[in-house]
């Protein structure tokens, strides 16, 4: 294509913005649809403006990237002097084409785009304004999608945000969260304890779901989208007057969900995290679609605290020499990982799933068990969650002390006793002898093939039964966590499972094999 020199003129005069003839009024609709919600698209004005001028059309950057439509060819001196603000427009013609190139502000810190037509007739007056009115749009357009865009950035940034928080409550690092938080919402955790709900809903409804929870609670709590699970809502609220606003949301929201904990210290999140998951699975069998952890009894509660308190010292007594963080690592990660799974906890935490399973591991190599047991990961779950309600660590009794506290000292009580008696006595009533399936389920490591085996039915038929006893037992059986792991513990204190052995190389253990 030629230079700038013949065919070059400069179209520098003021862009008109009145439309000519009612021929014209046509196009000008058309080109104001564009503008409507449902059609910013910058990449159809400009392909609508080269079919309309029955033309070539594109949109360039100031590098000469292509932004939207087919490469037109241009003279670069042009575009350059275009770019960069000497001149607004320009036309062009030679070899039997007409150019039109017109500059295209775009929003900072990017530099203007060059807008280029070139037909086969020259440019009359409507085809002129249609080049020149398209422009114009197309620059708003631009600057309604960064707009757009720079919102999202905040929104993401904001979630990524709060995600961050969640992921530092759940390691019990308070100092780190309170930090982060007070940037963006000072006070938020000037507390020491809160609550912790989980809102499920539809996962194609979460994103209005989260900025509603935002709106109900003022942005006095910390909403997280759970990175663990497309349906759920994390809410950590310092006040408990957030429940009443959830349950309106809840009550609102067809096909919603809501769990919440008991009030726990920020150190416990995970803890109450856990409850909240736990409440969510009754509040599915519940009219109001609602739950709260904190409305039954639970075995931890009906023991002698001073003896579960010693019993739990002796059993996390190997972590002792660890360092504080490293410790706290370790204990945070399993406790999350017996709760859910290896690949859920480590996006909880934002850490990878190998992560997650090597810290266990260790856990498992220090502890002296094996969590493929259910029975051992019930027992190392009560003692987890007890650490974490422990002011300081005491110090773990001498040789010349009374005995420690041994597992079955902690079942023997009568309160306890009668709990898990009231518990599995529920699944009598039922003829398919649901409480055995269930019993050897469990002793299977909640394996449905094995524990098929041994009952001589279908793997199917174990997964129905227990599914069964969900409703009747208000627990989640199927997903491992603290439902679980409570049906475990009543079949400990009945006698229809074998307590486990820990820490197997340690004879002055209470729970190890030479006092079993």
């Amino acid at each position: 294509m030629a230079g700038p020199g013949d065919g070059f003129r400069p179209t520098d005069e003021p862009r008109r913005t009145e439309v000519r003839g009612t021929q014209d009024v046509a196009w000008a609709q058309e080109l104001l649809d564009h503008l409507r919600p449902t059609g910013r698209d910058v990449r159809r004005v400009v392909a609508w403006l080269a079919d309309t001028v029955r033309g070539e059309a594109s949109l360039h950057d100031e590098t000469g990237a292509l932004l939207a439509g087919s490469r037109v060819p241009a003279v670069a001196d042009l575009v350059a002097d275009i770019v960069a603000g000497r001149i607004a427009s320009a036309a062009w013609e030679g070899e039997g084409r007409y150019l039109r190139l017109v500059r295209v502000d775009r929003p900072a810190p990017a530099s203007a785009g060059v807008l280029a037509v070139a037909r086969s007739a020259p440019f009359d007056r409507r085809a002129s304004d249609i080049v020149t009115h398209t422009a114009q749009v197309v620059e708003v357009l631009l600057r309604a999608r960064e707009t757009a865009a720079a919102g999202r950035r905040l929104r993401q940034a904001t979630s990524d945000l709060r995600l961050a928080i969640l992921q530092l409550l759940m390691v019990e690092d308070t100092v780190s969260a309170r930090r982060v938080a007070a940037g963006l919402w000072p006070g938020l955790l000037d507390t020491d304890a809160a609550w912790v709900y989980v809102l499920e809903a539809k996962a194609e409804q979460r994103d209005r779901i989260a900025e509603e929870c935002v709106h109900v609670t003022e942005e006095q709590a910390l909403v997280v989208r759970c990175p663990a699970v497309d349906e759920h809502v994390i809410v950590v609220s310092p006040g408990e007057a957030a429940v009443a606003a959830l349950r309106s949301l809840v009550d609102r929201t067809p096909g919603s969900f809501l769990g919440g904990s008991a009030r726990q210290s920020l150190a416990r999140t995970a803890t109450a995290y856990g409850q909240a998951v736990s409440a969510l699975a009754v509040a599915h069998f519940r009219p109001g679609k609602t739950a709260v952890y904190a409305e039954r009894s639970h075995p931890e509660r009906l023991m002698d605290p001073v003896a579960l308190c010693d019993w739990t010292v002796h059993v996390l007594h190997p972590l002792d020499t660890l360092p504080h963080h490293t410790r706290a690592e370790l204990l945070a990660t399993t406790r999350l990982g017996l709760e859910f799974t290896a690949v859920s906890a480590a996006k909880v935490l934002g850490v990878s799933r190998n992560t997650v399973r090597a810290r266990m591991e260790r856990v498992e190599g220090l502890l002296g068990t094996d969590f493929s047991d259910l029975t051992v990961r019930a027992v190392a779950h009560l003692a987890l969650n007890t650490q974490v309600g422990l002011a300081e660590i005491p110090a773990v009794r001498g040789a010349a002390e009374p005995a420690p506290t041994r597992l079955a000292d902690l079942l023997a009580g009568p309160a306890v006793r009668a709990w898990a008696q009231d518990l599995l006595g529920r699944l009598d009533t039922d003829g398919r002898d649901l409480r055995r399936t269930l019993r050897t389920w469990i002793a299977a490591g909640g394996n449905s093939e094995r524990a098929a085996q041994t009952l001589g039915m279908h793997a199917q038929t174990v997964r129905e039964h227990v599914r069964g006893a969900e409703p009747v037992l208000e627990r989640q059986l199927l997903a491992a966590g603290s439902d679980l792991y409570e049906v475990v513990l009543a079949h400990l204190v009945i006698g229809d499972l074998q307590p486990p052995l820990l820490d197997r190389a340690n004879p002055g253990h209470p729970d190890s094999p030479v006092h079993g």
